[in-house]
């Protein structure tokens, strides 16, 4: 959904149908994502570098691939909302692999669940939109569900890996709004860019070196598998479902990915950050619900 270049829903129930298992299996895919990033183990700055040298290649070979002749007008047809993307994209990408090693996986995917609803507030403030009732509620939701999370943080001494997040999910709103007003561009480039941008920030405090083994086998499949193939499916589906729906479906990785780092390496989420986790999710998927009715009435 991030990726994209276009977000209309198609009616053809077959369309729907498709692009409901294509973003299915591009979240589930995604939702081991934290958990290698746990047991690859590293320090931050060096998994940001190979992190975002892996996903710009793979983004960039795709790419070609796909756009073939057509590769280099996409890239001009990026424009200033291109380049905007891509800087922002490399602003989430490092926040949120050093909120994950200031805080729990739970808090960081919990915070990263309210960002359609923060993309709302955003274009509540700036862009003037009037939003319905129900969507303000399920935006007091998620506020009072990060609230928890992060008071919890703050009694844990895990507050900055939380602002850390929050961070990671407002820069994920912006680029919501961003994608949203330029539907008609392809954004893969500018996310191949804004990985590549994340990688050269990170050189300066890396050590590239330091991966062994296992590692370096992990991290090849963080990079080059599982990243661009969930992507790149979550690009694709949601060209033929209702953004709600993929809302929806988002939440699959706020729910499992805390429960394999829990069932793999028990790194238990806290009673507070279940609540608050409860609360954020139920008001993300309360809102969904009630935009999918009103959207087939």
């Amino acid at each position: 959904m991030l990726l994209g270049g276009h977000n209309s829903t198609v009616s053809d129930p077959e369309a729907n149908a498709r692009g409901f298992a294509l973003t299915l299996f591009g979240v589930l895919v995604l939702t081991p994502d934290t958990l290698l990033i746990r047991l690859i183990d590293i320090d931050p700055w060096t998994m940001n570098l190979w992190r975002g040298l892996l996903m710009s290649f793979s983004l960039t070979v795709c790419y070609l691939l796909v756009a073939r002749g057509q590769a280099l007008a996409g890239v001009k047809a990026l424009g200033l909302a291109g380049v905007a993307v891509a800087g922002i994209y490399s602003i989430n990408a490092i926040t949120f692999v050093l909120a994950l090693d200031h805080t729990q996986v739970a808090n960081v995917l919990i915070i990263i669940a309210s960002t359609p609803l923060i993309a709302a507030l955003l274009s509540i403030i700036f862009l003037k939109e009037r939003v319905a009732f129900p969507t303000w509620l399920a935006i007091a939701g998620a506020m009072a569900g990060i609230s928890i999370v992060v008071s919890d943080g703050a009694r844990a001494g895990t507050s900055l890996g939380d602002l850390l997040a929050l961070a990671t999910a407002i820069a994920l709103a912006v680029t919501f709004i961003i994608i949203r007003h330029n539907k008609h561009v392809n954004m893969i480039p500018a996310t191949a860019f804004g990985a590549l941008i994340s990688a050269l920030i990170a050189m300066p405090f890396a050590e590239p070196l330091q991966l062994e083994g296992a590692q370096l086998g992990l991290m090849l499949l963080l990079g080059l598998v599982i990243m661009p193939l969930s992507f790149g499916l979550i690009t694709l589906g949601p060209r033929s479902i209702p953004a709600p729906e993929v809302a929806l479906l988002l939440l699959l990785e706020t729910v499992l990915g805390p429960i394999w780092v829990w069932l793999v390496i028990d790194e238990k989420p806290s009673e507070m950050t279940i609540i608050g986790g409860c609360v954020v999710i139920s008001a993300v998927m309360l809102q969904s619900i009630w935009r999918l009715r009103r959207n087939r009435n």
